[in-house]
């Protein structure tokens, strides 16, 4: 028994023959318009520095205008603490004037009131503006060194820790802080590495005057232990004196920081003026150059 034969018929799928319409294209009817701010876009991190986007190195170099922009408020905190220290020194030489007086007569209890009030609220204030400039200076002093080194192409003379250790243990800082001092200028000064770090003479008075009132300091502290009446005085006195010391540190602190930031960033690009040139008086006339004809290929 035969099988009947089968016949394929292949047929093209449905929709297959068909072709697509070309689009017409509009004429351009300008940039879109929103009926309000749309809220797609690219994030707002590539106008940021480098240190605030997440997951990025924030060890970043310290730059001369940061130490420009610090140095400048330690200065204006350490004149502050200038004219606080010479008010509380008038305060302490006021209140001797009232202590002299008093050995001839009786005193007004509202004079003496008014007296104590003053040497209060201005020592107070005189040792809180020393705790804040202290802080800046130090932070100051820190982005200097690290500054002066990277422009000096040197290491850090010692580091940070040490530093800290020296300038903020007693006894220890009036001696070392005029050696933390004379390194920094070295650096500045860009003076060979090898070579023994030397003060100048402006660090070389800041680093006396700075000794002299530590020692001072030191004194009075002790004398006001003693308990007789004659002490007393000569504890006001003694105060008064540290006051006055006290502020010319202060004025000799702030005019360092601005001598050395200045040798470290001379020009300051927010006091440059832009010039331009308007006419040449007085200038030779530039020479021609001799032109050669070049015959034409045709």
């Amino acid at each position: 028994m035969t099988q009947p034969r089968q016949r394929w018929v292949a047929t093209a799928p449905p929709g297959a023959g068909r072709r697509s319409r070309p689009r017409r294209r509009l004429p351009y009817a300008g940039p879109p318009g929103y009926s309000a701010p749309p809220r797609w876009g690219f994030p707002a991190l590539a106008w940021r520095w480098p240190t605030t986007i997440p997951g990025t190195n924030p060890d970043q170099p310290v730059t001369v205008d940061r130490v420009r922009v610090v140095a400048g408020h330690a200065s204006s905190m350490m004149w502050a603490l200038a004219c606080l220290a010479v008010i509380t020194a008038g305060g302490e030489v006021w209140r001797y004037v009232l202590l002299l007086r008093s050995r001839t007569g009786a005193l007004s209890s509202r004079l003496v009131g008014m007296s104590d009030a003053v040497v209060t609220i201005a020592g107070v204030l005189t040792m809180a503006f020393t705790v804040l400039a202290a802080i800046v200076a130090l932070w100051w002093l820190y982005l200097a060194r690290h500054a002066a080194a990277e422009l000096a192409d040197q290491e850090v003379s010692r580091p940070d820790w040490q530093v800290l250790v020296y300038l903020l243990v007693p006894g220890v800082n009036l001696a070392m802080a005029g050696v933390v001092l004379t390194e920094l200028e070295h650096q500045i000064l860009r003076r060979p590495a090898a070579e023994r770090p030397r003060p100048t003479k402006h660090v070389a008075i800041w680093w006396a005057v700075w000794a002299a009132a530590g020692i001072l300091f030191a004194v009075t502290v002790a004398w006001r232990f003693r308990d007789s009446v004659q002490s007393h005085a000569d504890g006001i006195i003694l105060s008064g004196l540290t006051d006055l010391s006290a502020a010319a540190v202060a004025v000799l602190t702030a005019l360092t920081i601005r001598r050395l930031s200045t040798l470290l960033a001379p020009i300051d690009p927010t006091t440059v003026r832009y010039l331009r040139v308007l006419r040449v008086e007085g200038a030779p006339e530039p020479p021609l150059r001799a032109t050669r004809r070049v015959p034409s290929r045709r």
